[in-house]
């Protein structure tokens, strides 16, 4: 039986299946990459639910995995010479599954490295974009009376939705016909500005056409669909 006791924070959410991917996340655009990761790519895994809004992740057992208190995080039972391995960053754990399992990631060297820019530009760009967009228009932030910080969000998070549309032009996925983890990593974030953070209108998402088109195509990708939901909210 697989040992993580060297971990501690398998002694505050404790594995019931050790030898299984240990996931620590709460489904959140960030905390969905992995999921949804995991899902694509069949990897037996057990999920644990970390309640930001109970402080969990700073606790010092999820510190003591992630030291920048986010979700999500991962402990891999057989990670690198068959030891167990733990790893946080949403972006490099990606491109870990992805090269652990030989799956959404190139194999050719130039295609693998524009892949990983499109994940960098969503983790640089997209995604802090977004997330403090949606903290001015949606959360405390709204309340504001300076409304310029929510200008500068909408003006940066429409130039962003301008990037992708322009490259998603004849393309099916940010790198043509093969879904890779660029999407996996882009997908929840669009997700959440027009959905969660309500912001459709406020960026002018209608006047687009490949991106809707796309998180659509992406939406319907069944292990998308189970991996917003994973681990369950109470």
């Amino acid at each position: 039986m697989t040992d993580l006791s060297a971990f501690p924070i398998a002694s505050r959410w404790p594995a019931a299946h050790p030898d299984r991917i240990q996931l620590y996340s709460l489904p959140t655009p960030n905390g969905v990459k992995v999921s949804i990761m995991l899902e694509e790519v069949g990897l037996p895994y057990e999920p644990h639910l970390i309640d930001i809004g109970k402080n969990e992740t700073w606790t010092p057992e999820f510190l003591s995995l992630n030291p920048n208190g986010k979700i999500p995080a991962i402990i891999d039972p057989d990670g690198p010479d068959g030891k167990p391995f733990g790893l946080f960053e949403s972006g490099a754990i990606l491109v870990y599954l992805a090269e652990k399992t030989g799956k959404l990631l190139p194999a050719d060297p130039a295609a693998r490295y524009e892949t990983l820019q499109w994940v960098f530009f969503q983790m640089a760009a997209v995604g802090p974009m977004f997330g403090q967009l949606g903290f001015f228009h949606k959360f405390a932030g709204r309340e504001y009376e300076d409304k310029r910080p929510l200008e500068r969000y909408r003006a940066e998070s429409q130039r962003l939705l301008g990037v992708l549309e322009t490259r998603l032009e004849g393309r099916d996925w940010l790198m043509g016909d093969e879904y890779t983890i660029a999407d996996v990593a882009t997908l929840g974030w669009v997700r959440n500005l027009v959905g969660f953070y309500e912001a459709a209108d406020l960026v002018d998402f209608k006047s687009l056409k490949n991106v809707p088109a796309w998180l659509e195509r992406g939406l319907a990708r069944p292990a998308v669909q189970r991996g917003l939901n994973i681990p369950a909210r109470p």
